[in-house]
């Protein structure tokens, strides 16, 4: 009686607030009741991820707002901070750091799927039109995030693709002035993205309420791209596409923990973990792998200008698709001709983000102008000229009677499966080849590097005490804190005793002095210099990088830093090594400014462990792998009961979807 009663006055309550703010009867009648094609494909739910997708993005980016510094001099540190020293820091970061890839996976497979299946045209002109709009947001909002680290490829990246404006006749200097905020990229630059990267969200927010109004205006398209003859046709929203959304959203986050836990750098550039340095410039700028692409058809023509335009082209070429296809036929599944012409255009989308990964030179030049033509032929050209040409197949007469209903997703996961191969290639591939002879770094078998692995406790003390009696001397390490030692074993006591044998900078005191004391557990690892000029002077002018995360900072990661100490050698004579240089082979032009650091039994280590050039170089790296992530064996163990939580769920979400499509008949 007590429950009834309950349910009585609750329903009171929303009849009352709903005769005043019908809210509860839209969200029954666009949510709940909304009739929809029985015949939607998975391929359907690439909609219902980008907007989770976009939720998720929101929410992680509020919480690293509120920590994040946008200053040039100290967005790098905050960033550091977060990751390390806000509670679950690391796990927002890479959440948010891998969601902007997975938001585009999405967004591309949701955008190709309706060039396959025709949902651009009559009556949906709109909706494509609003969704090629919220592609365009999505993607000035992903390149103003991606400068936000300021990093070496965030700051020259923002500086290659801001300079493109420059490009256009008489104003193009004062937009880039505009854009810059001055007459170079600096503080200003960096404070107007970090707030247009936060507001730009809520204004695609606000293009996906238009787009969804569109879409509920006539409803969905359907694989076979016919419209519904009748009710017969139709079924609820919910409950049968809501728990197919909710089992596509739980195998989706096991794709997306799976990097977030285990490898949240995959999709990454190691250079980022770089301060900017204006000074500086990479080797190789390139964007993130969502705007090769276009990158490559950037650079296909060698007039700025034309680049730019075509580039831009290739994107507001999509608002004109609708009136470009002249088929009456929306499914490509019967238009025999035009239907491989697609895979074409898919393929040639993979070859120009592999193009776009490559130096503009040679073979990858070549081959990205003939997918650049084809790209626009494929739009321009062939889209007109197929749909007049083309024999029509006989369409089914309705979306129950017909057998086709899952005929045809083969073939577009077979688009799919070629789409993700082109992502695998864009970061497997070697585009970033030296022009010399640099030999590339041997892998080693590190206890830290399998999904289980940890940490040798043992190995992370002989590299710290190395750290402190070689690498200190010339290398700081500002991003880690003492008491962080902790995880290395090391009792309170004994964090204490190796705090206080360093000084460190505090104050101003009672008479306005800065002052020198022992460092405490909660302070940072001091720097050997005292500021950068310091630094220059006591090193010839070199700058000696902090490694704090020197490690995640380099291609190879921890085999090219174990490769380069241990990797010094006698000088061939075929090579001219420049005055106090020394050579190394795995180093960028084999010769470097530093000279050998370790050498047999420099020191002595505690624990009796022979002291070779190997055995150092291997524990040092260790060491600052741990010090560049201090999370990871957290970020392990919580990736392990995250992701068999979610292969659960997905498991128990696929029976109950199959048990309530059996209602369909």
């Amino acid at each position: 009686m007590a429950n009834e009663k309950t349910q009585n006055r609750l329903k009171k309550l929303s009849n009352w607030i709903d005769y005043r703010l019908p809210i509860f009867t839209f969200l029954r009648k666009e949510g709940t009741e909304y009739p929809t094609p029985r015949n939607l494909n998975y391929w359907w739910n690439t909609g219902s991820l980008a907007g989770v997708t976009l939720v998720i993005m929101m929410l992680t980016g509020i919480f690293l707002a509120i920590h994040y510094i946008p200053n040039t001099e100290m967005a790098f540190d905050s960033i550091e901070r977060i990751m390390r020293e806000v509670n679950y820091g690391w796990f927002l970061r890479y959440i948010h750091m891998n969601g902007a890839t997975m938001f585009f996976i999405v967004i591309y497979l949701h955008l190709f799927r309706g060039l396959y299946y025709g949902s651009y045209k009559n009556p949906r002109e709109l909706l494509w039109i609003l969704g090629v709009i919220l592609l365009i947001l999505i993607m000035a909002t992903a390149f103003m995030g991606y400068v936000l680290p300021w990093g070496q490829m965030s700051f020259w990246g923002a500086t290659v693709i801001t300079n493109l404006f420059s490009a256009i006749p008489w104003a193009g200097e004062g937009i880039v002035e505009w854009l810059w905020g001055g007459f170079s990229i600096s503080n200003p630059t960096l404070n107007r993205f970090f707030v247009l990267h936060y507001l730009f969200p809520f204004l695609i927010l606000g293009v996906i309420i238009l787009h969804l109004v569109a879409l509920h205006q006539h409803g969905s398209n359907n694989p076979l791209g016919i419209n519904a003859k009748g009710p017969k046709d139709k079924i609820p929203f919910h409950p049968y596409y809501t728990v197919k959304d909710i089992f596509g959203l739980a195998v989706f986050f096991i794709i997306w923990g799976g990097f977030v836990f285990f490898s949240p750098n995959f999709f990454g550039e190691a250079e980022n973990y770089i301060p900017a340095d204006p000074l500086v410039t990479p080797l190789h700028i390139v964007p993130e792998w969502y705007f090769l692409p276009f990158y490559a058809i950037l650079r296909s023509v060698p007039d700025k200008l034309s680049g730019v335009f075509l580039m831009f082209s290739s994107i507001f070429v999509l608002f004109v698709v609708p009136w470009l296809d002249t088929s009456p036929i929306r499914s490509s599944r019967f238009r025999p001709l035009y239907k491989y012409f697609f895979w074409f255009l898919i393929i040639a989308c993979i070859v120009l983000g592999w193009a776009g990964s490559q130096k503009p030179e040679g073979l990858p030049l070549i081959i990205g102008r003939i997918a650049t033509f084809y790209y626009f032929a494929h739009f321009l050209i062939i889209m007109p000229l197929i749909g007049r040409i083309e024999k029509r197949i006989t369409l089914p007469k309705d979306l129950t009677t017909t057998s086709m209903k899952q005929r045809g997703a083969g073939k577009l996961k077979s688009i799919s499966t070629i789409f993700v191969l082109g992502i695998f290639v864009f970061f497997t591939h070697n585009s970033l080849g030296s022009s010399d002879e640099t030999l590339t770094p041997t892998k080693h078998d590190w206890s830290f590097q399998s999904p289980a692995g940890t940490f040798d406790r043992s190995s992370l003390q002989r590299g710290l005490q190395v750290y402190k009696e070689v690498c200190s001397t010339c290398h700081g390490i500002k991003q880690l804190r003492f008491d962080s030692l902790k995880a290395l074993g090391y009792e309170e006591d004994e964090i204490k005793a190796i705090a206080a044998e360093q000084e460190v900078i505090d104050g101003p005191n009672d008479e306005g002095e800065m002052f020198e004391r022992p460092a405490l557990p909660s302070d940072h690892f001091p720097s050997p210099y005292r500021n950068e000029q310091a630094t220059r002077a006591a090193n010839n002018g070199a700058y000696p990088s902090d490694l704090s995360v020197i490690v995640k900072g380099r291609p190879g990661g921890a085999n090219y830093i174990y490769a380069l100490l241990a990797g010094y050698a006698p000088c061939p004579d075929n090579i001219t090594l420049q005055p106090s240089m020394y050579y190394n082979p795995f180093f960028s032009g084999q010769q470097i400014a530093m000279p050998p650091p370790l050498s047999r039994d420099i020191i002595s280590y505690q624990d009796g462990t022979e002291a070779t050039v190997e055995q150092m170089s291997h524990d040092v790296t260790t060491f600052l792998s741990w010090a560049a992530e201090p999370e990871m064996e957290a970020r392990k163990k919580m990736g392990f009961k995250v992701l068999i939580f979610l292969t659960v769920f997905a498991i128990l979400m696929y029976l109950t979807m199959r048990q309530i499509w059996r209602r369909i008949k």
